[in-house]
């Protein structure tokens, strides 16, 4: 009877279903493992329901794999990768909703403020930042994670 009951108040409401939801794995061509390269255990953004979740991104170069040396470019850089996956769920930097920030030195913190908001127009997206010892990549100053809705 409670089992009846919640199905019944769940078709009641607008928009609910008991399907789940499919997920779709966002991998533009740029995050491709190279040939004989193993692919890293995760997705660069999963779409659900018009919402993409983007994992954790560094500033490293695509191609070569490699961390600049300069922050400035490390973030921006960071912020380009987040953008691929962004267009390849048909998105921008606008459907944003959310950021988490980890940076390994807080003192950075104003020279990615500087970067960050040219990338982010107003509104901007809530935002977390966080000072972490050190990240999966030793190389890697700042990892960007995201969600953007359509």
């Amino acid at each position: 009877m409670r089992r009846l009951l919640c199905v019944l108040l769940l078709t009641a409401i607008p928009g609910a279903t008991l399907l789940p939801a499919a997920k779709k794995v966002i991998l533009p061509p740029e995050f491709a493992p190279a040939r004989g390269v193993t692919a890293p255990p995760y997705s660069p953004g999963i779409l659900v329901d018009g919402t993409l979740y983007i994992s954790g991104q560094i500033g490293q170069n695509l191609r070569t794999r490699e961390v600049p040396a300069d922050f400035e470019t490390e973030v921006k850089m960071c912020l380009e990768n987040v953008g691929l996956v962004l267009r390849g769920a048909g998105m921008t930097y606008r459907d944003v909703v959310s950021v988490q920030i980890y940076l390994t030195d807080m003192d950075l913190f104003a020279n990615m403020n500087a970067i960050y908001t040219k990338y982010f127009a107003e509104p901007r997206p809530a935002r977390t930042t966080v000072g972490v010892v050190k990240l999966a990549s030793p190389a890697a100053h700042i990892e960007i994670t995201v969600t953007a809705r359509k």
